[in-house]
C-alpha cells in the first residue's frame, strides 16, 4: 500500500525500492509476491469489489504496480488488466 497519510506508519522494511508494508513482510523479509497479490484481492473484495474477483484483480494489479518495489521486481500475476484511473480512483472513495 501506499505509505502515507493514515498508514504512513505501517512500515515493516526499507528496500532499495524503498519502505515495504508492515503486511508485507514476515520475520523481516517480504513475503512472496503471489501472496501479497492474494491478500490485495482479498483486500479490495471485501471493501470495494462487491465480491467481483476480477475488479479486485485489476485494482490490485494498478495499486502494486505503481510501488517503486514491484516495478522493480515485476511478477506474472502483474502482467493482467489493471483498472483504468477512473475505477481506480471510484474505489479508492469507497475506502
Amino acid at each position: 500500500m501506499p505509505l502515507e497519510g493514515d498508514h504512513a506508519g505501517d512500515v515493516g522494511i526499507e528496500t532499495a525500492e524503498g519502505f515495504v508494508c508492515k503486511y508485507d513482510v514476515v520475520d523481516g523479509a517480504i513475503k512472496p509476491a503471489e501472496d501479497i497479490f492474494e491478500g490485495g484481492v482479498q483486500f479490495f473484495l471485501s471493501e470495494v469489489a462487491d465480491g467481483d474477483r476480477a475488479l479486485a484483480e485489476r485494482l490490485t494489479r494498478k495499486n502494486m504496480s505503481a510501488l517503486p518495489h514491484w516495478q522493480a521486481n515485476p511478477f506474472a500475476l502483474l502482467e493482467g488488466e489493471r483498472s483504468t484511473d477512473e475505477e481506480f480512483g471510484a474505489a479508492m472513495m469507497k475506502l
